[in-house]
């Protein structure tokens, strides 16, 4: 075995790994996907888990000029593949390239050229990382989305080469998925971010709840938060629809399952939410292993029945105005 391929075999071990340490639920789902497809979902992960870790983790005041070098690295990563390149990025003056681990890179470039995966998307998920560094707040759902897209939405563009697809009508659906997961994650994680400053939950449905900032900060959960976050669960909701529909454009062994499985594994956790009475407070939702063992025999069995494909994409739900809000509660009052 040649050193390159001892070493592209290693950071597939090490992105495998990475992936089941940070990512359960992703990990679990890659089960049902044969072995190079479930390497290339690792390697991805691990790409995405080491930005993150940028973001997270990473020195601050030199953070944009290591997201810069992270744009950098990939370029190089498409040097030579001008089918899947998109613009060449240079580093700033006197930056060093990201210190990724050399395996991981050399794994992740195996499966950009082994799967045809683009370069746009890997770069799309650095703008998204980026605009973590100049926002704390989101104003509207529309600039929420966009950062949906470019943090999550990319994923699914990334993973859609890598599970196989007849023709491109299944990319629209994979970024949707994609910003699915996003929307959940940004639900079940309410006070995760706040402890970091950050609010994903759009501003002017706040205030069309009539939830402000500083109730988030106490942790109150009352009728006008129930109501708030009822409404955000049937967004994602819709939002999973909307991913499915993609579903039987995909091609490679296990994909359609594992998509599925994915999804109805995630969407479990707005079910959990559910739950625990909307209170994203005190305890973080999950799905318990018996419910992802249970989902797993569905999608193995009867895999239609998980995630199922709607007829058309649903609408997404707007937030109704605090001023109809407030008649509504009115009219429940009257004798």
């Amino acid at each position: 075995m040649s050193l390159s391929a001892q070493l592209v075999r290693s950071g597939y071990r090490h992105a495998q790994t990475v992936t089941r340490k940070h990512a359960r639920s992703f990990s679990f789902a890659s089960v049902v996907l044969p072995g190079a497809r479930r390497r290339a979902a690792f390697a991805l992960y691990s790409f995405c888990r080491r930005l993150d870790d940028l973001v997270d983790l990473g020195d601050q005041a030199r953070l944009q000029e290591r997201l810069s070098a992270a744009r950098a690295t990939i370029s190089q990563l498409y040097a030579g593949l001008p089918g899947l390149a998109s613009h060449p990025s240079e580093p700033p003056a006197g930056a060093r390239l990201v210190p990724w681990p050399e395996d991981e890179l050399a794994a992740l470039g195996d499966a950009i050229e082994r799967f045809g995966i683009p370069e746009q998307p890997l770069q799309d998920l650095i703008s998204g990382m980026e605009m973590d560094l100049v926002k704390t707040r989101y104003a509207t759902f529309a600039e929420l989305e966009l950062y949906c897209h470019r943090v999550a939405g990319t994923v699914g563009l990334m993973m859609a080469p890598v599970l196989g697809y007849r023709d491109e009508r299944a990319l629209g659906p994979a970024a949707e998925l994609g910003k699915a997961l996003q929307l959940t994650n940004i639900l079940r994680d309410v006070a995760e971010d706040l402890a970091r400053g950050r609010i994903y939950l759009p501003a002017d449905e706040l205030n069309a709840f009539g939830v402000s900032e500083d109730q988030l900060l106490a942790g109150r959960v009352d009728d006008r938060f129930v109501a708030l976050m009822r409404f955000q669960v049937a967004r994602a909701r819709a939002q999973y629809e909307r991913g499915a529909i993609g579903v039987p454009f995909l091609t490679g062994f296990g994909a359609q399952r594992m998509v599925r499985l994915m999804g109805a594994l995630y969407a479990g956790i707005l079910g959990a939410i559910e739950r625990q009475g909307y209170d994203v407070f005190r305890a973080r939702a999950h799905v318990p292993l018996a419910s992802k063992l249970s989902t797993l025999g569905r999608v193995l069995m009867a895999p239609s029945s998980v995630l199922p494909v709607p007829v058309a994409a649903p609408s997404l739900p707007l937030a109704p105005s605090f001023e109809v809000l407030r008649e509504l509660a009115s009219a429940r009052a009257a004798p």
